[in-house]
């Protein structure tokens, strides 16, 4: 590593937390998961995050070396794609229906890659992260790799927390269960517009 990648790191360690940590769709849809239906269900859709964060971070690392005409090109469809499939999860929280969870909606690991795949801010957050704090400091492979395992490592460990603040909140949860319902969809909903916007 270059001296100047080091004395880079705390702040691409510190951008990365930031952008992990905060809401967005992973983080909302394994919170209100786990409120709704338990930790276990959540853990298992926790484990598609995880595989779509690292298919994310791949194309955005095979964007940054090589096939950025390509990934512009597909970049607005997955953000309609992403907007929809986030609205969706929205409707399906607040929309009449029996049962336990997103009405219609299971929380498998496949149901967690579409989520991560179609997370456009994850593949601008990840390209972001290596433009600004890696690509200009090094081309060194280990390097890229090693930074491309990480992201999505500390993206995954920050959506953990999330799950597990949800065990903490699921008796809040039972007693204000329509209301919660609501302001989740709501955040939800927000995402989705959040990720449209960026298209104009």
């Amino acid at each position: 590593m270059t001296p100047a990648l080091v004395a880079a790191l705390p702040a691409f360690a510190l951008y990365t937390f930031i952008q992990a940590i905060t809401p967005g769709p992973a983080n909302l849809c394994s919170l209100a998961t786990t409120m709704r239906i338990g930790v276990r269900p959540a853990l298992r859709q926790w484990v598609g995050l995880t595989i779509g964060f690292f298919v994310v971070m791949a194309v955005a690392m095979a964007a940054l070396l090589g096939a950025t005409s390509f990934i512009e090109g597909a970049l607005p469809v997955l953000t309609v794609a992403g907007a929809a499939y986030v609205l969706w999860l929205a409707w399906s929280m607040v929309r009449p229906g029996e049962g336990h969870g997103f009405s219609g909606v299971q929380p498998t690991i496949g149901a967690g890659v579409v989520l991560q795949v179609t997370n456009v801010k994850l593949l601008v957050m990840s390209s972001t992260a290596l433009v600004a704090y890696v690509i200009p400091y090094t081309s060194d492979w280990a390097v890229l790799a090693a930074i491309g395992f990480a992201v999505p490592i500390v993206g995954s460990a920050c959506n953990l927390a999330w799950i597990y603040g949800g065990v903490h909140l699921q008796a809040f949860y039972e007693r204000h269960r329509r209301p919660v319902d609501a302001i989740m969809a709501a955040a939800l909903a927000l995402c989705a517009v959040g990720m449209l916007a960026a298209l104009v």
